[in-house]
């Protein structure tokens, strides 16, 4: 069996405990400021209290009278980014990301996080390209855009641009067949929208819809905006009929038609499209595909720090496409100046050891799902005799109750995680320790005592427990084949379960046809990361907690019944109630109800062991330039709510003066 070395295990906790034994940190110089530009009496809302300084990068431009001066170019009332916690820094420079494919240019969507309204570090929903917004009864939502904020083309940005997303995407069946998305309809309802002024929009729901602002928060986020100007050339309802055949004849999409070539160049947070005008602080100026991918800076970005310079503050963002497998050893190389995507706990040995010679540092942030590992039995798997089984709460208590979470912590990640079920982590204010401790201790006795109370009590010559019609219990996990740890943590769960007579196979596929196959219940049991938001508060949407979505791999035709009307509906009592707290949650107007509702919630999901998860709090490698600022030296590594980078807020990274020459804007 494949098992990490003790002696490995034993080294790293000693590792970690001189980890904070850094270069001692050096006194900033004092930075030279970039030049100041003085505020037109057309942005009344600067004048007085900030002077706005040019970026060296654009200087040039503005000098030649290709981009006008910083004052004209941010929005009347620009975002004063306080960066409390943080250091006010200059402008200037280049970095170097690393991915593993070419459709992560998506990341940079995720990590730049310029959002309508977004989470700050405390997770809490604050405006951000939006002005500001109000709520009223949790149905009514009236926007309020920034005067004289700008695309990265420097066209206006206002409330045409939403309300072309409404009438002319959003409700075109050509380009929407389905309608506006299922985030903004309310019982299936949507909302009535309405252009108060040039700056102005409100959506009115009938009931309220607390996961609009959530959605427009995400990492993937809900965009009810477009770039008008940009895509009516491609619009049937605004381009000449001729102009428009050519246009479509000239690009060649698949589908032939004004609508395919629309939605080809409408991808917003895919980021493939560098004539698409962006709100992002870093703009894409390289043609998808390729292997190297050049990000320049937003120059009419609507966010300045508290001296009046306009973010990002680095300038230009490179970010090469090299085998995920070979993204730890390049980063370890050097060849990365901030990564955290495609590094692991098992890579932190070797990034240590190149730090010195490379002139990073390694930072240790915490993984914040409910479970790093987490097993997915399938209650709508086909076969009548194990979805009977797999629907009695007592199997799934026994098969969690036969795994020894302390064992994979020691083994697999040096005693460092969190042991427990698939639930919250203490950073979440809804935690509760008794919730995480149920069902997830080390009790193989009792695992068998259940096992035995079901009448699984004949065995086969192997000590195998036999099923109800004889065939002996082996259990299929799927995996996606993507992760040499799920194996790990697989094969001392195997271990485990033989002690209570089940035999557990692995069988590795590729991640659409492992998905298919889970959603057409041919797949018994799975393998993946537990709950997406381990740090939720009640003001966050618990539908990870209830059968909403086909993707949720132990109830995926219930999920897909919620989304669609098809399929069959949940035909478990606690699953039922699960979805009935959902949507008192969903339709709440004050906070105490949807406490309760998540309360209740997790109480039935402790109890139930839908899923079963082994720890959390894993530690993340997060690698950082020495001559980077403002990463923080702790955070959370997830991808809801925090978008990896997102909350952190890359825009506010700088690179000291005396930085090398490779981060001086060259391209390397």
């Amino acid at each position: 069996m494949t098992r990490w070395p003790r002696l490995q295990a034993l080294a790293l906790p000693l590792l970690l405990a001189v980890a904070g034994d850094r270069v001692a940190a050096q006194p900033l110089p004092e930075p030279s400021m970039p030049r100041e530009s003085s505020v037109s009496q057309a942005t009344p809302g600067l004048k007085e209290s900030l002077r706005v300084k040019e970026s060296p990068a654009l200087q040039a431009a503005v000098d030649a009278g290709e981009l006008p001066p910083v004052a004209e170019r941010l929005p009347e009332t620009p975002y004063v980014d306080a960066m409390s916690g943080f250091t006010p820094g200059q402008p200037g420079g280049s970095i170097h990301l690393l991915m593993g494919k070419a459709r992560d240019v998506r990341q940079m969507v995720v990590y730049g996080y310029a959002r309508l309204v977004g989470f700050n570090q405390r997770l809490e929903l604050q405006p951000d390209i939006l002005a500001a917004y109000e709520v009223e009864e949790g149905r009514i939502f009236t926007l309020h855009l920034r005067p004289g904020h700008r695309w990265s083309d420097g066209h206006p940005f206002t409330a045409e641009d939403f309300r072309y997303y409404w009438e002319d995407v959003a409700n075109n069946k050509e380009l929407s067949a389905f309608g506006p998305p299922t985030r903004m309809t309310v019982d299936g309802e949507p909302p009535r929208f309405e252009v108060l002024d040039k700056y102005t929009v409100r959506y009115t729901w009938k009931a309220p819809n607390p996961v609009f602002l959530l959605a427009l928060a995400g990492p993937s986020p809900l965009y009810i905006y477009r770039p008008a100007h940009f895509l009516k050339q491609f619009h049937v309802a605004y381009q000449d009929p001729d102009t428009l055949e050519e246009l479509v004849r000239n690009a060649k999409t698949r589908g032939r038609s004004w609508a395919a070539l629309h939605m080809r160049k409408d991808h917003q947070y895919k980021n493939d499209n560098p004539e698409m005008p962006t709100l992002q602080p870093w703009m894409a100026v390289t043609e998808y595909p390729a292997e190297r991918f050049v990000f320049k800076r937003n120059p009419y970005y609507h966010r300045v720090d508290a001296n009046g310079v306009q973010l990002p503050y680095i300038d230009q963002v490179i970010m090469d496409v090299a085998s995920s497998k070979l993204v730890p050893a390049k980063t370890g190389a050097g060849e990365s100046d901030l990564q955290g995507r495609y590094l692991r706990l098992d890579n932190y040995t070797f990034l240590r050891e190149g730090e010195k010679r490379n002139d990073f540092r390694t930072l240790l942030w915490r993984t914040s799902r409910g479970s790093r590992v987490a097993l997915y039995p399938n209650l709508n798997v086909l076969d009548e005799t194990w979805r009977k089984l797999v629907r009695d709460v007592r199997f799934r208590r026994a098969l969690s109750l036969a795994v020894n979470r302390h064992e994979i912590n020691e083994v697999i990640y040096f005693g460092l995680a969190l042991e427990g079920a698939d639930n919250l982590i203490p950073e979440s204010p809804l935690y509760k320790p008794e919730l995480r401790e149920r069902w997830a201790e080390y009790d193989p006795q009792r695992a068998n005592a259940l096992l035995d109370e079901l009448g699984l009590t004949e065995r086969d010559h192997r000590g195998l427990r036999l099923l109800p019609d004889g065939r002996p219990m082996e259990i299929i996990v799927q995996t996606a084949g993507e992760s040499t740890e799920e194996t790990d943590v697989l094969e001392l769960i195997r271990d485990t379960w033989a002690d209570i007579g089940i035999k557990l196979h692995t069988k590795p596929s590729e991640r659409e046809v492992f998905r298919n196959r889970i959603y057409a219940g041919e797949t018994l049991m799975a393998v993946w990361t537990g709950l997406p938001n381990a740090i939720a508060s009640a003001d966050m949407d618990p539908r990870q907690l209830a059968p909403t979505q086909q993707d949720q791999l132990q109830w995926p035709k219930w999920g897909k019944h919620y989304e669609t009307g098809q399929e069959q509906p949940p035909d478990l009592p606690e699953a039922q109630q699960l979805l009935a707290l959902y949507l008192q949650w969903r339709s709440a107007t004050d906070r105490e109800t949807r406490l309760a509702a998540w309360h209740g919630m997790l109480e039935i999901w402790s109890q139930q062991v839908y899923t079963i998860g082994t720890v959390a709090k894993v530690l993340q490698p997060v690698v950082v330039d020495r001559d980077l600022n403002n990463v923080p030296e702790e955070g959370l590594w997830n991808w809801e709510p925090n978008a990896y980078f997102g909350v952190y807020r890359m825009d506010r990274l700088w690179l000291s003066p005396d930085a090398d020459e490779r981060k001086s804007g060259e391209v390397r």
